[in-house]
């Protein structure tokens, strides 16, 4: 692991994500930019001296030295968005796979970049969007995929959060710090850190290609640097019009993902903080809500659930079905056998190239004095 040291937030959630389904150990890391810090992280997790780094170059370094078979077989990347570049190429171009937080990287060229490398070294590279590992959100990508809906005609996406309704960047918290500063986050402030995820939501569930986009992005906290609210409108390849919007100046608000589908056979309706029911309305019947571990739902939605119906899943399992996928394709591929495609079901490296085009557009159309931003 490189970052997610002592302070971190989503270094904890990823590494208890690896943990759940007991397939990975944490083995080594550079678990901070301070090596000092770093190194006392990773003491906290028990990490061997001699695989405890104060720098990723070192990591890196020390694991090309050991044998084949004593190396690490992927490295999660869960740093602030700026490093995430030279980390995860230099370790693709190692031959190393990789898991990378989102949003990927800072520009598009870098993601072409990454898209090539991964595809010159045949590394399996995972993307965490985390939302996408819901087993309701798959249930919903199947009955999308599978025309239950009939043709998508409107897609509404909003991701509001409140945490940063006040300037707490200006009091020196740390994750507030790093999503509001140009130098480490990018170009993006919400549309970034929340409306990538709203964005892949959409792709994962509907299988639509954005065309064009009409963004209008603000900072309403005053004195900060990134926008904090956006607000978009989306048309799609097949007609179809969106809605999507992120933001993170909503007071009171916790972590309110919703998506909402509609086609010309019915809608389907999901939100993230009642995860284990999916609505389904239907044009020529009544309302019915799908539930979690149901024995009659899709393959890919049963695969994702731990429990039986009723007990309550949620956020870390969401996580880690993720890296299940991830596990499955790395696992296949020390045997020498094909994935099988409802194992190895994760968001990939071109998910994550789309994520920061989708980024860099939403950025230029609320620059510009143009109704329609092409994609």
């Amino acid at each position: 692991m490189v970052g997610g040291g002592r302070d971190a937030f989503i270094g904890a959630v990823h590494r208890h994500a690896i943990a759940l389904d007991g397939q990975c150990e944490l083995v080594a890391g550079a678990l901070s930019s301070q090596a000092a810090k770093a190194r006392i992280s990773g003491r906290d997790l028990f990490l061997a001296d001699d695989r405890n780094h104060g720098d990723w170059q070192s990591l890196l370094a020390d694991e090309l030295k050991r044998p084949a078979h004593e190396r690490i077989d992927f490295v999660v990347i869960v740093t602030p968005n700026h490093v995430h570049f030279a980390v995860a190429q230099a370790f693709v171009e190692a031959g190393f796979h990789v898991v990378c937080d989102k949003p990927l990287v800072h520009t598009r060229a870098e993601a072409d970049a990454l898209v090539a490398a991964v595809k010159a070294r045949g590394t399996v590279f995972g993307v965490t969007y985390n939302y996408s590992g819901y087993p309701m959100v798959r249930q919903a990508r199947a009955m999308v995929r599978a025309g239950e809906i009939g043709e998508v005609r409107k897609v509404i996406v909003e991701y509001s959060q409140g945490w940063l309704a006040t300037a707490l960047e200006a009091g020196g918290n740390k994750q507030a710090g790093w999503r509001t500063d140009p130098a480490k986050s990018g170009a993006a402030g919400a549309i970034g850190d929340i409306g990538s995820h709203a964005e892949n939501l959409i792709a994962t569930v509907t299988g639509l290609e954005i065309e064009r986009l009409c963004a209008d992005l603000g900072a309403l906290v005053p004195g900060r640097a990134l926008d904090d609210d956006a607000n978009l409108l989306l048309r799609f390849s097949n007609g179809a019009r969106g809605v999507l919007v992120a933001s993170q100046i909503n007071t009171g608000l916790e972590n309110d993902l919703r998506l909402r589908v509609a086609g010309t056979l019915g809608t389907l309706d999901w939100r993230q903080e009642r995860p284990s029911e999916l609505v389904h309305l239907p044009g020529d019947g009544p309302k019915r809500t799908l539930t979690r571990g149901a024995p009659w739902l899709h393959p890919s939605a049963q695969r994702a659930s731990r429990l039986p119906a009723g007990h309550p899943e949620g956020f870390i399992e969401a996580f880690a079905n993720v890296y299940a996928g991830v596990v499955a394709d790395i696992r296949a591929r020390l045997i020498g056998e094909p994935a099988d495609p409802l194992a190895a079901d994760y968001p990939r490296v071109e998910d994550g190239a789309r994520g920061v085009r989708f980024i860099e557009r939403t950025v230029a159309s609320a620059a510009s004095e143009a109704k329609w931003t092409a994609w």
